[in-house]
């Protein structure tokens, strides 16, 4: 099976494209903006015509979708979420090759839920801010395209390549900077907030899952059960060895990066079912991976 990769050099490409390489039935290409990609090509300023031709010359049978942008104002979450979404679909429609498209989504696009409910496929998106509503809107176009295609929406991944960017990135990188300086407390902000996290690798399985599979529509990767974030951060502290206290800031509401209010957890039987999938690694050994590319960062 030959596989064109998106954003194979961000932090769910990068795993992805580690599991597809340890197939010995895949050939793989990636395609991204770094160096270290096979092609170089930015799809958010790319024409859709110059795109065909490489998948025509490639030929791939399944095109996995990584890329996008987390972080930026609403015209650069556009640029790199939506038209580039645009670009692919647009692409594989000139192209003819058939090939089957798995996009992965994100569970911002669902916005804020019930406290205590699980969010399934068939929810109506209320994504609360400009990074949900840009990844909507590539998935919709996904959805529209008339493509073999899949929407993988994961939910909180975390793992080995967390970016300091992520709220568990930046609560290592403060562990971090707090036992270099001795200090013996650590406050932190939005503890309440409850996710659903589910390791990368789980992810990256799920993605080669739903390359092999026929399942099209929307499919939720999560583990099913959502965790607050001062329990995953005293996991943490626990996983680095923070012999201080964590202290929760006592301010009011705090906006979460991802809009999705306080609680969002997945409703997984889909992927069970139409996938095959259920997550392996437990958030223990996730931590600990966050940890010790943390610590081991100059």
């Amino acid at each position: 099976m030959r596989v064109l990769l998106l954003g194979a050099d961000g932090f769910l490409g990068r795993h992805v494209a580690e599991r597809l390489l340890a197939d010995p039935a895949v050939q793989l290409t990636a395609l991204g903006r770094s160096d270290d990609a096979d092609v170089r090509f930015d799809l958010s300023s790319g024409s859709p015509g110059a795109l065909a031709r490489f998948l025509n010359a490639v030929h791939p049978g399944v095109v996995v979708n990584c890329a996008g942008a987390i972080r930026g104002g609403a015209r650069e979450l556009t640029r790199h979420n939506t038209i580039a979404v645009a670009t692919v679909c647009e692409a594989m429609r000139r192209s003819g090759t058939g090939s089957r498209l798995v996009q992965l989504g994100c569970a911002a696009e669902y916005g804020p839920s019930p406290a205590g409910s699980s969010t399934p496929e068939d929810a109506v998106p209320r994504p609360g801010g400009p990074y949900g509503v840009s990844k909507l809107a590539g998935s919709e176009l996904v959805l529209g395209s008339g493509l073999d295609a899949i929407v993988l929406r994961i939910f909180t991944p975390v793992g080995p390549g967390t970016p300091t960017g992520a709220p568990l990135g930046r609560l290592a990188e403060a562990l971090r900077r707090a036992m270099q300086s001795g200090d013996g407390d650590l406050k932190l902000a939005g503890l309440a907030v409850q996710r659903d996290f589910v390791d990368v690798r789980d992810v990256a399985r799920a993605v080669h899952a739903a390359s092999l599979s026929a399942a099209q529509g929307v499919v939720n990767i999560g583990t099913g059960r959502a965790l607050p974030m001062r329990e995953v951060a005293a996991g943490l502290a626990h996983a680095a060895g923070f012999g201080g206290s964590l202290y929760e800031l006592d301010e009011p509401q705090i906006a979460y990066p991802d809009g999705c209010g306080n609680w969002q957890q997945a409703d997984v039987r889909t992927a069970r079912d139409r996938l095959g999938w259920r997550p392996r690694i437990a958030l223990e050994e996730s931590l600990a991976d966050v940890w010790m590319e943390a610590a081991c960062r100059v």
